[in-house]
């Protein structure tokens, strides 16, 4: 979370930084999991169980683990940490409604990074979602781990379908890009980055004062965990005045 711009750019995302140690990981979490609770700030929390990416070498591992403890082998995705949800699970259920199981699957393959930057690959993506509302999900932890885990072995169910049939069940379809628009967007997106650049370059002292003030803000904000006031907050407090107690 330290590092110059990624880190600056995660923790005005609102990231959760982890350490992989779970003594020290636990009790950050529940601290920052604890400032999402301001229902002046809508939330929506997106949770990765397995807590790393996939691969061969990985899946084995996980296979391996869940033949030793007698969980279900799962062949397209990982075992997921269940500790890690159930923490942000505890700690927000009674700020949430819903939680969404969402399954996404790749027309051909998993893109790598190189696809991505060509536009090589995906050309084609399939999103199965799922709304599970909380009074569904169990509340104690065994419970809860138990219930998270199956759901990873429909995902992984779901994965396999779609590898034999190319689509999800019931997958509706969605229209044709408006090619012109996109590209539109691209080209505004291209010449405020050129612009932006050039101004940081060759512009007057003032403009590179404001970069400077911006990137000292940043790399001050992230190292002492300075957070952002809720935005809907701020414009209310700014419009009608911060009401007494």
């Amino acid at each position: 979370m330290k590092l110059p711009v990624f880190g600056w750019a995660f923790h005005i995302l609102e990231f959760i930084p982890v350490e992989r140690k779970w003594e020290i990981d636990e009790p950050n979490m529940r601290h920052i999991l604890s400032t999402y609770k301001d229902p002046d700030d809508p939330l929506w929390l997106a949770v990765f169980p397995e807590g790393t990416d996939f691969t061969e070498q990985k899946c084995i591992r996980s296979q391996q683990f869940a033949a030793e403890n007698g969980l279900p082998i799962l062949r397209n995705v990982l075992l997921p940490k269940t500790r890690g949800f159930y923490t942000c699970y505890e700690t927000l259920r009674c700020s949430i409604d819903a939680v969404y199981d969402v399954t996404i699957a790749y027309k051909h393959r998993c893109p790598l990074f190189r696809d991505i930057v060509f536009g090589v690959d995906p050309s084609e993506v399939h999103i199965h979602v799922k709304r599970i509302p909380v009074h569904e999900i169990p509340i104690s932890e065994n419970d809860t781990a138990t219930w998270l885990i199956e759901r990873f072995r429909i995902k992984d169910h779901l994965l396999s379908d779609f590898t034999i049939q190319g689509h999800f069940p019931n997958q509706g379809t969605e229209g044709d890009l408006l090619t012109l628009k996109y590209l539109a967007i691209s080209a505004v997106i291209i010449v405020v980055t050129l612009m932006c650049t050039y101004l940081s370059i060759f512009s007057s002292v003032w403009f590179k004062i404001y970069i400077i003030a911006s990137c000292s803000y940043l790399a001050s904000a992230t190292y002492f965990n300075i957070r952002p006031p809720p935005i809907l907050a701020s414009i209310k407090a700014l419009c009608f005045g911060v009401k007494s107690v």
